[in-house]
C-alpha cells in the first residue's frame, strides 16, 4: 500500500495553492505600495498648496498689521505735534517700543520666505520704514522745544536726538511749527506712501508665488491621481482573478467533497494540488476504515460560568466512579448566604464570586481530583484514591479557602464555604451523596463557615 501511495503521489498533478497565494501576495504588495507612495505624495502636494494659502492669508494680515501700526503712529505724533500733549508722546512710544506691531509684522513677512524680487520689495520697505521713525522722533524733539518740556523727562529716543543747527536758533513758535509740518508734510506722507506700495508689491509677489505653486500642485496631483486609478483598476482585476481561483481551485471542490462525504462515497481527484492530495489520502483511510466504526468519544460536560464541570457530567462521572471499586472523599459545599451576596451586590458580583469559589477549588485540589457546580451555588469535590487517613489535608484545605474567600484582595464580597465529606473505600455508592449531604447540613446547624466528616457525627 505504501509503495502504492507513492506512486499515487508521484503521479498527481494540479496547481498549488500556495504558488498562487505568494504570487496573488506579491502583486497585491506591489499594488498597495505603490497606492500608499502616490498617496503620501498626494498629501504632501496638499500640504505644499495649504502651507501657500496660509502664507498668502499670513502675509495679508501682516501687511494690515504694518498699515493699522504706521497710521497710529502717525495719528499720535501728529496729536503731539497739534497740541503737544504729553500722553500722545507715551501713545507713540509705547506702540513703538512695546506692542511693537509695525516691527513684528515686518519681521514676520521678511520670514515667511519668498522670491528675490520680493525680498527686496519689503528690505525697501524697512528702510523706509526706519527714516520715517527717525523723522517722527525728531518731530517730537522739536514740539517738546518749543513746548519747554524738561530734556531729562522725555522718552530717551527723543534724548537722543541732536537737532541741527538752523533747528536750535528757532523760537519755540517756529520750533512747533516745523514739528507740525515735519509729520503733515508731503514729503512725510510720500514716505508712507512708499512703505505701502513696497509692502503692497511684496503681498502680490507671494501671491504670484502662491498661484505658481498651487498650479504646480494641481498638475502634480492630477498625475498621481491617474496613476491611483491605474493601480486601483489592477488591484479590482487582481481581486476578480483571486476570487476566480478561489472558487475553482477551493469552493468548487469542497462541494464535490461534501456531496461524496454525504453518499458515503470516495472523494473525486479535482481543484489544487493541496486538495488532490487531501482527497487521496482521505481515500485511502476510508478504503482502509470503512467496516471500523469506533465511538469513543467522550466529552465532558462543563458549567459555562464556573468552567468546571457542571450536574449533567457530574452525574455521568457518579456513574462511571460506582463500578470503579477505589477508595475515595467526596465533598458538599455551599457558598454560606450567596443570596445575601446577590441581594447586595448584585448578580453580576454573585457570579464573579461563585467563578472565584471554583478557581480556588481547582486550586486547591489536585488534577485527578473533579471540581463540579452541581447547583447555584452548590459545588462537590471528588477527590480519587483518598482514604479518612487524608482527613488532615481536606482539613486543611478547606481551611485555607475559607481564609482566601473570607480575606478578599480582589475587591469582592468575603465569603465563606460550609464543607461536608464523606468517605468511600468502594466507589462511589448510592449512600455517599446522602452521608455527605448529612455532614454539610450538620456544620449549617452549627453556624456555616466550617467542615464536618460524616463518620464524626
Amino acid at each position: 500500500m505504501e509503495g502504492t501511495d507513492t506512486s499515487k503521489q508521484k503521479n498527481l498533478h494540479g496547481i498549488r495553492i500556495r504558488t498562487i497565494n505568494y504570487a496573488m501576495i506579491v502583486a497585491a504588495c506591489i499594488i498597495y505600495i505603490s497606492l500608499l507612495y502616490i498617496t503620501v505624495q498626494v498629501s504632501l502636494k496638499c500640504s505644499d498648496t495649504l502651507s501657500a494659502t496660509d502664507m498668502h492669508i499670513a502675509c495679508e494680515e501682516d501687511a494690515r498689521l504694518v498699515s493699522e501700526a504706521s497710521d497710529y503712529l502717525t495719528e499720535q505724533v501728529r496729536l503731539y505735534a497739534v497740541n503737544g500733549d504729553v500722553q500722545y508722546m507715551d501713545a507713540y512710544f509705547e506702540e513703538l517700543n512695546v506692542t511693537k506691531r509695525r516691527e513684528t509684522a515686518l519681521a514676520q513677512l521678511k520670514e515667511r520666505g519668498a522670491g528675490a524680487e520680493a525680498t527686496n520689495y519689503l528690505s525697501m520697505a524697512l528702510e523706509s520704514s526706519d527714516t520715517l521713525a527717525q523723522e517722527e522722533i525728531y518731530a517730537m524733539r522739536l514740539v517738546s522745544e518749543a513746548y519747554g518740556y524738561e530734556i531729562e523727562t522725555l522718552p530717551a529716543e527723543v534724548q537722543d536726538v541732536i537737532l541741527k543747527e538752523e533747528d536750535r536758533s528757532l523760537n519755540p513758535d517756529e520750533m512747533s511749527t516745523k514739528g507740525r509740518a515735519m509729520v503733515f508734510d508731503t514729503s512725510y506722507q510720500n514716505l508712507k506712501s512708499q512703505i505701502m506700495e513696497n509692502i503692497s508689491y511684496f503681498t502680490d509677489e507671494v501671491i504670484k508665488g502662491t498661484q505658481q505653486k498651487q498650479a504646480e500642485s494641481a498638475d502634480e496631483l492630477e498625475r498621481a491621481v491617474s496613476i491611483q486609478r491605474i493601480c486601483i483598476s489592477f488591484l479590482f482585476i487582481l481581486n476578480i482573478v483571486t476570487f476566480i481561483m478561489i472558487i475553482r481551485l477551493i469552493v468548487k471542490p469542497l462541494q464535490i467533497y461534501i456531496k461524496c462525504i454525504k453518499e458515503g462515497k470516495t472523494l473525486e481527484i479535482s481543484g489544487s494540488y493541496e486538495f488532490r492530495y487531501l482527497a487521496l489520502t482521505y481515500n485511502d483511510i476510508y478504503e482502509l476504515n470503512a467496516a471500523n466504526e469506533e465511538m469513543l468519544l467522550y466529552r465532558a460536560e462543563h458549567d459555562p460560568l464556573t468552567g468546571v464541570i457542571n450536574r449533567g457530567g457530574f452525574d455521568k462521572l457518579r456513574k462511571l466512579l460506582k463500578a470503579k471499586p477505589e477508595p475515595m472523599a467526596f465533598m458538599l459545599f455551599d457558598v454560606d448566604k450567596f443570596k445575601n451576596v446577590n441581594d447586595t451586590y448584585g448578580h453580576e458580583v454573585g457570579d464573579q464570586v461563585l467563578k472565584k469559589v471554583a478557581a480556588i477549588a481547582e486550586e486547591h485540589f489536585r488534577s485527578n481530583d473533579f471540581v463540579a457546580r452541581i447547583g447555584g451555588d452548590e459545588f462537590a469535590v471528588i477527590m480519587t484514591a483518598s482514604t479518612p487517613e487524608s482527613k488532615s489535608i481536606i482539613r486543611q484545605k478547606i481551611e485555607t479557602m475559607n481564609t482566601d474567600l473570607m480575606n478578599p484582595s480582589d475587591g469582592l464580597p468575603p465569603v465563606s464555604l460550609s464543607v461536608g465529606v464523606a468517605f468511600s473505600e468502594l466507589g462511589f455508592g448510592d449512600e455517599l451523596y446522602s452521608r455527605a449531604d448529612k455532614a454539610l447540613y450538620r456544620v449549617k446547624e452549627n453556624g456555616r463557615c466550617g467542615h464536618a466528616f460524616y463518620d464524626e457525627l
